[in-house]
C-alpha cells in the first residue's frame, strides 16, 4: 500500500515530455465494440483508467427522472459473483481504485492501480457493468442515500439558485435543465427495482462505452485483457435525447427563491451561451470570461471583493457545454445586507466588459495563463487522461490536445471582444436570488 501511494504522488508530480506529440502516441482502437484509447507515459508502474457511458441523468426518460442515477448507482453494490465488500477487498488489498459516478449525461468511471494489477482492475470493471447483483436490500439504501442527499440540497443555497437558473435559460428536454429538487425525491421514492433491472438491460452495453487508460500502460495487453473480460457482451442502447436548444425560455428575468435564516444569498447572472464547447467562438468567449470572473486577478474579484469589500467570492464562467450547448454565468455569494450593492456592482462591471471589451494586457497575460494552466494539468496521469476524455466528448480530433495551446495563442483581441458582444446581451440575463432575500421594505 506505501508502494502505490509512493508512485501515485510520483505520477501527481510529471510526466516528462508530454506537452508535444500526445496525439500520435495514442493508441486507440474497438475492442468487442469499446472505443479503448491507451497512452503510455514516462510515469512508471501506475496507470489511470477513465471511462464513459452515455447514461447519465439526461438519459433517465420523462417519467422517471431519477432512473439513470439508481441504475448507475448499484453498478458498485456488488455483482451476481462478489458482494461490494469482496470487492472493495479485492481492490483495496492492491491499492487500487475503481468509482462510477452519474453526471448530467454520463456515467463516468475513474480507476487507479498499479501496471500488474490492471487485469483484474478491467475483470472487475467488466463484472460490475456487466452483471450487477441488484439487491432489493441495497437497493433500498441506495434511494435512502440518495433522498437524504436531496434534502440536503435543498437547504442548499448554491444548489437551488444553480438549478432554478437551468430551468429559466434551458426548455424541457434540454439536458442541461435540472428537475426540481422535491420532483427528484418522489422519482426516487416511486422507482422501483425492476425499473432499474429493465433500464440496465435496455441502455448498459459496450456500444458506447470508452476506456482510457494513461500511464505505464501497454496498449495490446489492454486489448488482450479487455477481450478476456468483456467478450459476449453485447448491446449499448443510446438514450433518445430531444435536439432543443437553450435560450427562449418564457421565464422572468429577475427571480428570489426565498430559503429561511440563511447567513448569505447566492446570485446566478447568466443567460443561455447557444454555444458548445468547440463552436468557433468558444474558445474566445471563454477567455474573454475568464478575464473577467475566471480567479482572484480577474475583473469581478478584483473590484467587488477586493476593492469595495461585497462578498467573498464571484466568478464568471461557461458550463454544460461539452455534450450540448451550455450557459454563461456569473456565481456571486453575498450577504444579505449588501445583496442590492453587490449586484450594483457585479451588473457594473459586467457592462463595462460587455462595452468596452478587454484590454491588450489583460489578453496576454490569460493566454499565457491558461497555456500554463494546460500543461500543468496534462503532467498526471489523471490530468491527461482527463484531457483525452474531454477532447473526445467535445468532438474533436485528439490532434486538439496538441494544438489547443496553439489555437489559444493565436487569439487576436478582436475575435475575444467581437464573441462578447456577439453572444451576450446583459440586459436580457437572467438574475437569480436565493436566501433569506427581503424587498426593499424590509419584508
Amino acid at each position: 500500500m506505501k508502494t502505490l501511494r509512493f508512485l501515485l504522488l510520483l505520477a501527481a508530480v510529471t510526466l516528462p515530455g508530454l506537452y508535444a506529440g500526445i496525439a500520435e502516441n495514442i493508441v486507440r482502437e474497438r475492442i468487442h465494440g469499446i472505443d479503448v484509447l491507451t497512452l503510455p507515459t514516462g510515469v512508471k508502474n501506475v496507470v489511470t483508467l477513465k471511462g464513459t457511458l452515455p447514461l447519465g441523468h439526461a438519459a433517465a426518460p420523462a417519467d422517471n427522472p431519477a432512473l439513470a442515477y439508481l441504475t448507475g448507482s448499484m453498478l458498485d453494490k456488488g455483482t451476481v459473483a462478489h458482494d461490494k465488500f469482496a470487492i472493495a477487498g479485492q481492490l483495496e488489498s492492491v491499492g487500487a481504485a475503481l468509482t462510477f459516478g452519474v453526471g448530467t449525461e454520463t456515467l463516468a468511471i475513474n480507476g487507479k492501480c498499479l501496471t500488474k494489477d490492471v487485469p483484474l482492475v478491467l475483470a472487475l470493471l467488466a463484472e460490475q457493468l456487466r452483471s450487477p447483483a441488484f439487491s432489493a436490500e441495497e437497493f433500498d439504501k441506495v434511494k435512502k442515500h440518495y433522498i437524504g442527499t436531496l434534502r440536503q440540497a435543498l437547504d442548499n443555497t448554491n444548489t437551488q439558485a444553480a438549478d432554478a437558473f437551468t430551468r429559466a435559460v434551458f426548455p424541457f428536454g434540454h439536458p442541461n435543465r435540472k428537475v426540481p429538487t422535491t420532483e427528484l425525491i418522489e422519482a426516487v421514492e416511486r422507482t422501483t427495482l425492476d425499473e432499474v433491472k429493465a433500464f440496465h438491460a435496455e441502455y448498459y452495453g459496450p456500444a458506447h462505452l470508452v476506456l482510457i487508460l494513461v500511464g505505464d500502460v501497454d496498449a495490446t495487453a489492454v486489448g488482450t485483457e479487455i477481450t478476456k473480460s468483456f467478450a459476449g457482451w453485447t448491446g449499448g442502447k443510446l438514450p433518445a435525447i430531444p435536439a432543443v436548444a437553450g435560450g427562449n425560455v418564457d421565464a422572468a428575468r429577475d427571480q428570489t427563491v426565498f430559503m429561511a435564516d440563511k447567513t448569505n444569498v447566492t446570485v446566478v447572472l447568466g443567460q443561455a451561451s447557444g454555444l458548445r464547447y468547440s463552436d468557433p467562438d468558444s474558445l474566445a468567449l471563454r477567455v474573454g470570461t475568464d478575464i473577467l470572473g475566471g480567479g482572484f486577478s480577474a475583473r469581478l474579484m478584483g473590484n467587488v471583493r477586493d476593492k469595495e469589500g461585497l462578498t467573498y467570492g464571484i466568478y464568471g464562467f461557461m458550463t454544460g457545454d461539452n455534450l450540448r450547448d451550455g450557459d454563461w454565468r456569473i456565481w456571486a455569494n453575498f450577504s444579505p445586507d449588501l445583496l442590492d450593492q453587490g449586484i450594483v456592482s457585479t451588473r457594473r462591471e459586467l457592462d463595462k466588459w460587455h462595452r468596452e471589451g478587454v484590454t491588450a494586457a489583460e489578453l496576454a497575460q490569460r493566454k499565457s495563463g491558461l497555456s500554463g494552466d494546460y500543461k500543468v494539468g496534462l503532467s498526471t496521469t489523471d490530468g491527461m487522461a482527463g484531457a483525452i476524455l474531454n477532447t473526445l466528448q467535445r468532438g474533436y480530433e485528439l490532434t486538439w490536445l496538441d494544438e489547443y495551446p496553439a489555437a489559444l495563442h493565436a487569439l487576436t483581441l478582436d475575435q475575444v471582444n467581437g464573441a462578447i458582444k456577439k453572444h451576450l446581451d446583459p440586459a436580457k440575463m437572467v438574475l437569480i436570488k436565493t436566501g433569506t432575500v427581503t424587498d426593499s421594505s424590509g419584508k
